[in-house]
């Protein structure tokens, strides 16, 4: 009677079949194990590249059996691209001045990966600006950063009018005062004797009498949209109309009258005149 053995020996992969492993990680292989001979295992893992492999162990008995088992492993990218900043994550620009954009840089392991910008920096208008700099790698995962522009104006208003006005008495209207600055400017002016619009348009609140108050000074504040100030003193001189008197004045006059009848008398009389 002969005796043979035809029963292949019996290989067990040993842990997670199939087996996931992340882009650019190092795959160590759990192996198999045998209930005869030895366990061989052959095939690769590129973990540089996604992608899916097979492992296949094999044993051989006495009898020249061969049992075999497989198992897949799959490399996967599951991490998004790594974008760093150039230069400052939060920047401050002054009202009217340029914005230098240095952009972003990425990294992945899948390789050479772009950074896209997207976001506006107007330097014309005072605000904060957000910039999106994002990286897309081969297997759909995006990464991000962000940068945050601050547009501010900490200049004050420039007077471009004049701080000596004239103006006719008996009239409230003096002139306009003016100030330049990158945003709109309000005024205002201290005191009670004068008055002006938010708009810069300097007045009397009371039409002023030369022979009663020939000068007057006040400060007037120039105020722009971010609340940045200057002041100017301003001195506003009262012409005399014509360049005369018109104060009232009283005097007295005489005058002679005559009378009928036998005698003479005399008479007095009143009358105004202008000193």
């Amino acid at each position: 009677v002969n005796v043979v053995d035809t029963t292949n020996p019996v290989v067990t992969v040993t842990g997670d079949n199939p087996a996931t492993v992340e882009l650019g990680d190092t795959y160590n292989d759990a192996g198999a194990t045998t209930t005869e001979g030895t366990v061989e295992a052959s095939g690769t893992v590129d973990t540089a590249t996604v992608g899916s492999y097979t492992i296949t162990y094999s044993a051989t008995d006495a009898s020249g059996n061969v049992g075999t088992a497989t198992r897949t492993v799959n490399v996967v990218d599951t991490t998004a691209p790594v974008v760093t900043l150039t230069g400052a994550a939060t920047v401050t620009v002054e009202l009217g001045g340029t914005y230098t954009e240095l952009g972003a840089t990425a990294t992945d392991a899948s390789g050479t990966v772009t950074v896209v910008t997207s976001g506006t920096v107007d330097t014309d208008t005072v605000g904060s600006y957000d910039l999106i700099y994002s990286s897309t790698d081969a297997s759909g995962n995006v990464g991000f950063a962000e940068r945050t522009v601050n547009v501010v104006d900490t200049t004050a208003p420039v007077f471009t009018s004049s701080a000596s006005f004239s103006a006719d008495e008996n009239q409230t209207a003096i002139g306009t005062v003016t100030a330049t600055d990158l945003q709109s400017v309000t005024f205002s002016v201290s005191g009670t004797e004068l008055a002006i619009t938010s708009g810069g348009v300097l007045s009397f609140v009371t039409a002023p009498d030369y022979e009663a108050k020939s000068s007057y000074t006040a400060t007037v504040t120039a105020t722009d949209a971010s609340s940045n100030t200057a002041t100017q003193d301003i001195t506003v001189t009262v012409n005399d109309v014509g360049g005369i008197d018109d104060d009232p004045g009283t005097g007295t006059g005489t005058g002679t009258g005559t009378g009928t009848g036998t005698g003479t008398g005399t008479g007095t009389g009143t009358g105004t005149g202008t000193s």
